[in-house]
């Protein structure tokens, strides 16, 4: 069962802070932090050529100017940015420099607002050199802890009448450190979501799209949790190891803190768009192989809007096919129908029709799958084709 901590109310009515001024490239002091940072800038060396790492260097150039247009031009300077290939919704931003965004973050934000209210959330994590301040906590917490197991260790040894009050006060101050752990990330998460809605508040981005995007977080995990048939999160309670907030009191005070500013902006859609169109359709289908049914299905509505377009529309015969309920099937083969009807030329979409009709043992099947080779001559799976349609 988990533990459960009451959630101060951090940001109410707390006003926002006012923004450093930037000291440019911080180096690190004393023996801890250059071992921390040794072990990051190898980290980095081993990202930098791992196979997970998106090369695209138009991706990485819109990313930087988003990050810029959120920070200002003179932090963004010491911003390096690593696109990894991952369906998990997250960004974190190491103590050097060093920002990975993940695929799954630039599926599931509606905006460019959104994003750069994310990413300077992570800015805002370096700018306080949160990294730095919470290594030497946890060597605080952890020496407090190795003591406390050494007292307990030498009631034990000793004996005496006095051994049992000292080793379960030995635990409690254990507990005591450990839980200031978690207390103090959490707390580090408040400080970095107030700067960054600092940051938004310069911007020309509206500060109002950061409450919306945990909504639709939460939104997500009741569709999984459905999905799997699990209890739905308790958002308004925090864990005791949790490291972030409880999602609903963020997503609460941030809303706050956007009506108190009473600023409008530019939401940045258009240029979003323009920058993940080459990449939907691949970070749709990293999507799918989760196995997640209800949670990407309602991920998918959240992308479409009032409108679906057609690669939102084949991505959902992809996942009603991927499930296989016979009624799934004849559903999926309306998704692709209809995706073929916006973009006729998509020949992966005859594909997914003539697999969803063939399960469907519908004679139509064979005729599909023969469209989905004459455009597409050279498929890797046109041997495996060929045989099914024969």
């Amino acid at each position: 069962m988990a533990i459960v901590v009451a959630a101060p109310l951090a940001a109410k009515g707390d006003p926002l802070p006012t923004l450093p001024p930037y000291a440019g490239a911080y180096q690190p002091q004393g023996m801890d932090e250059r071992g921390l940072w040794m072990m990051v800038d190898e980290d980095e060396r081993l990202l930098r050529d791992s196979k997970a790492v998106v090369s695209d260097p138009k991706l990485q150039s819109y990313l930087h100017d988003v990050v810029c247009r959120a920070v200002g031009a003179p932090r963004c300077d010491s911003v390096r940015i690593y696109v990894v290939r991952n369906a998990a919704f997250n960004a974190s931003m190491a103590p050097n420099g060093m920002l990975v965004v993940q695929t799954g973050l630039l599926l599931r934000v509606r905006n460019e607002a959104e994003l750069a209210a994310v990413l300077g959330h992570e800015f805002a994590h370096f700018e306080l050199r949160h990294s730095l301040v919470g290594f030497k906590q946890k060597r605080s917490a952890t020496d407090v802890m190795a003591w406390a197991g050494v007292a307990a260790a030498g009631a034990y040894t000793y004996g005496g009448t006095g051994a049992y009050n000292t080793v379960r006060t030995a635990q409690s101050v254990q507990n005591a450190a450990f839980g200031s752990i978690f207390a103090f990330s959490r707390e580090q998460e408040r400080q970095a979501d107030l700067l960054s809605m600092a940051y938004l508040k310069a911007s020309s981005y509206d500060p109002r799209c950061f409450a919306d995007l945990w909504g639709r977080v939460m939104d997500e995990a009741d569709a999984t949790a459905r999905g799997r048939r699990q209890r739905s999160t308790r958002y308004d309670r925090v864990a005791f190891f949790a490291t972030h907030p409880a999602t609903l009191e963020r997503a609460t005070y941030l809303r706050e803190l956007a009506i108190a500013m009473d600023k409008s902006g530019e939401d940045g859609r258009a240029r979003l768009d323009a920058a993940m169109v080459a990449w939907r359709p691949q970070l749709l289908a990293d999507q799918i192989k989760l196995n997640d049914f209800e949670g990407t299905d309602y991920l998918l509505g959240e992308l479409a809007g009032a409108q679906w377009t057609a690669d939102l529309l084949f991505a959902r015969g992809e996942l009603y096919r991927s499930r296989g309920n016979p009624r799934d099937l004849v559903s999926a083969a309306g998704f692709y129908r209809a995706a073929l009807e916006q973009e006729p030329s998509n020949a992966d979409a005859y594909r997914g029709l003539g697999l969803a009709q063939m399960r469907s043992r519908d004679p139509a099947a064979a005729d599909s799958l023969r469209r989905y080779l004459a455009m597409k001559p050279n498929a890797v799976d046109s041997a495996m084709i060929s045989t099914l349609i024969q």
